[in-house]
């Protein structure tokens, strides 16, 4: 098995699909879906105060709760780390929240929101052109690579393949366009201190690498700290500290937000958060789950947004130096995940999740808020 630590995601998995032909007919009818999801009208939604970021900061730990998903991740052949609130309620559980982790793919979430942020500047666009040259193809997931070049795509198209198929080539076009530093400097910005945005995937290094990037390879996070990027992308927290927001802006948060859930709730890989949640197919009402998926040979990961029926939640679960290094879809990492997910979803939101929520603000905010200065969320 070729090294899925140079390829981030690796062909694990494709491999998961059978043989090349397989592989390649299943691209094929992907590519058709994300063709035709580009070319919906993103919905409608509501935005939230910055300031109100820190509704799951004063929570309540759930105890109980928490007892039993210790119990259950010490069944799993490697270690598991998570955060997990309920943001109308504030109550969180957690099992090493602050351990410094491998993101795999996940750091992409980091990529989406300063594409969401640049976009809501003006300095950029989501229908501006992006080319993809000859040579600029890399190994790993999605299926750009397959394509004939140049390829012109726009901005929404290249961060779609990068979200839905988690597509290594369609990353290192936004990270061409966007900037690591922009990155890394969003990620401060939002006061994360362990998560950072090392460089492109299979390509050399532009600069100076920090010391710690041999051990993470693309990017590293914590579960609580990556939990926080995707919370304020499901609450369409995109005001900066004491910016005075209009009627006129929320407007427009409320429309760029509803592109980045509508790329996130489409993504492609189910068999973490979603394998035990979805049993019914939700491609065309709409999926209650909005996730980014990161893997490496020893390394599953899952971020999501859940709207469950009792209100919405936030998981960020990591599973690390795991025994199973398998890229199969029973993998035990992946399977652990779902199970952890369950848990808490049986726990908090039992008569299961909504679409309908899955909307920017996630019904907690309201467009119709006073207009004034908001101000920074509190860090957790």
């Amino acid at each position: 098995m070729r090294d899925a630590r140079k390829s981030e995601n690796g062909w694990g998995k494709m491999r998961q699909m059978g043989d090349r032909c397989v592989r390649r007919a299943v691209a094929a009818k992907v590519l058709l879906g994300v063709l035709v999801w580009m070319g919906l009208t993103a919905g409608a939604g509501r935005s939230l105060a910055q300031g109100q970021v820190a509704v799951g900061a004063s929570g309540t730990t759930d105890e109980a709760l928490q007892q039993e998903l210790k119990v259950l991740a010490a069944q799993h052949h490697g270690k598991v780390a998570l955060y997990a609130t309920q943001l109308n309620t504030g109550r969180s559980v957690s099992l090493d929240p602050d351990m410094v982790v491998q993101t795999a793919s996940v750091i992409k979430l980091t990529i989406l929101f300063e594409a969401m942020e640049q976009v809501r500047a003006g300095k950029a666009s989501w229908d501006e052109k992006l080319t993809l040259a000859k040579g600029d193809a890399v190994s790993g997931s999605g299926i750009l690579l397959f394509f004939d070049t140049p390829l012109t795509l726009t901005l929404k198209d290249v961060l779609t393949f990068m979200v839905i198929m988690s597509d290594n080539t369609a990353t290192n076009m936004a990270i061409d366009r966007l900037g690591v530093d922009n990155v890394n400097a969003r990620i401060a910005w939002m006061g994360l201190k362990d998560t950072h945005l090392y460089k492109k995937i299979g390509k050399p290094a532009t600069g100076p690498m920090p010391a710690d990037q041999p051990k993470y390879g693309l990017g590293k996070t914590t579960p609580r700290e990556m939990a926080r990027v995707m919370e304020r992308i499901g609450r369409c927290q995109l005001a900066g500290p004491d910016e005075v927001v209009t009627a006129e802006m929320v407007t427009r948060d409320t429309a760029i937000c509803s592109v980045g859930l509508k790329m996130l709730r489409n993504q492609f890989y189910r068999e973490t958060i979603p394998r035990y949640l979805e049993k019914l197919d939700s491609s065309e009402g709409g999926s209650g789950i909005a996730s980014k998926t990161g893997s490496l040979n020893a390394v599953r990961a899952d971020v999501a947004i859940l709207t469950g029926k009792t209100g919405p939640m936030v998981f960020s679960i990591f599973t690390y130096e795991n025994a199973d290094q398998s890229w199969t879809v029973d993998n035990e990492g992946e399977v652990m995940i779902g199970r952890l997910a369950r848990k808490i979803v049986e726990a908090w939101s039992p008569a299961g999740l909504d679409g309908k929520m899955m909307v920017p603000g996630l019904g907690l905010g309201s467009a119709d808020s006073p207009v004034g200065v908001m101000t920074a969320g509190a860090s957790k």
